[in-house]
């Protein structure tokens, strides 16, 4: 049986008196592209973090293709690429500068630094912009310079922060592109990320809160898992009135999605008792439609149960 590329068993990192991990136990096998999904605070960037060799944990076993975190930190910086989540190339140094930096941090032979720039170039689209300043690019552009500084060395696993946070949608999609790309070709990727549409192109997700995995799996079949129902609400001014429509009973949670609200059900039986009292709250005709879950109805409804149990 082939051994994951990603081991943590049993990991705890704290921060003073917060617990920013607790044993957290996670598993990524090799040529997969894994999604790590939560809040702010969950315990994402402190897993990446220590994955990285950035930081030491505090107890647990964490190995990266079979290599010790707290033992072979020179090797794992070496068969890694990290991309963390504020971009931290050289402002005043150019595209091509970069790349060559990078290049030479690794250890890339001389020989094939050319050849690596070529290929990188084709995949990002950046070789019009080889002389410009990497401060003088666009969010989506310096995302993909930071991807290819990250990818100079042929690292086996990639491991990267939030990468598309504040990049607009083209570049979004642009970058998970390439993401797919690097994957056929073998390279191990984990990522995380605040963004559900982003979350689904992974193979598994896990999603994390408060520094524990509450679920994990293919996206797919923990939606289809999901057991409580969902109804789209649309009509106008909704926004206004969720306040009011999330404390009438039987409904479990609301949320806005865009200008339509997602009521979550424990079941279809109540449905009509809670439109009538939907229907008095807003005094105007509206549309209540199911609709298949979303992963991010399943991450809301596993916050909120965490939260409403107090765990």
């Amino acid at each position: 049986m082939m051994l994951p590329i990603i081991s943590i068993k049993n990991f705890s990192k704290s921060f003073g008196g917060t617990k920013a991990v607790a044993s957290l136990d996670l598993e990524v096998e090799k040529g997969e592209l894994f999604g790590l999904i939560g809040p702010d605070g969950a315990g994402k960037t402190t897993t990446i973090r220590t994955l990285v060799t950035l930081i030491s944990p505090d107890s647990g076993e964490i190995f990266v293709n079979n290599l010790d975190v707290k033992k072979d930190v020179r090797k794992i910086r070496s068969i890694t690429g990290y991309m963390p989540q504020r971009f931290s190339l050289y402002p005043d140094l150019s595209v091509n500068q970069n790349l060559v930096f990078f290049a030479n941090l690794f250890d890339v032979p001389k020989r094939e630094i050319a050849e690596r720039k070529k290929r990188l170039f084709q995949f990002s689209n950046l070789e019009p912009f080889a002389g410009r300043l990497a401060g003088q690019l666009s969010g989506g552009m310096k995302q993909k310079l930071a991807l290819s500084c990250t990818l100079i060395h042929n690292p086996v696993v990639l491991i990267l922060d939030e990468p598309t946070t504040g990049v607009d949608p083209v570049s979004r999609n642009e970058f998970w592109t390439i993401l797919k790309e690097l994957k056929k070709e073998g390279v191990t990727i984990l990522v995380s990320t605040p963004y559900m549409d982003e979350a689904v192109k992974c193979d598994r997700v896990a999603i994390m809160h408060e520094g524990m995995v509450l679920a994990r799996g293919k996206p797919e079949t923990m939606t289809a898992s999901f057991q409580n129902r969902i109804y789209k609400l649309a009509g106008q001014d909704l926004i206004k009135h969720i306040n009011s429509i999330a404390l009438i009973p039987g409904i479990l949670s609301v949320q806005s999605f865009g200008d339509s609200l997602h009521l979550t059900l424990p079941d279809n039986q109540a449905k009509e008792n809670i439109r009538g009292k939907i229907k008095n709250i807003l005094g105007r005709s509206f549309q209540m439609e199911p609709v298949e879950p979303s992963l991010e109805d399943l991450f809301i409804a596993l916050i909120e149960g965490k939260s409403r149990n107090g765990n």
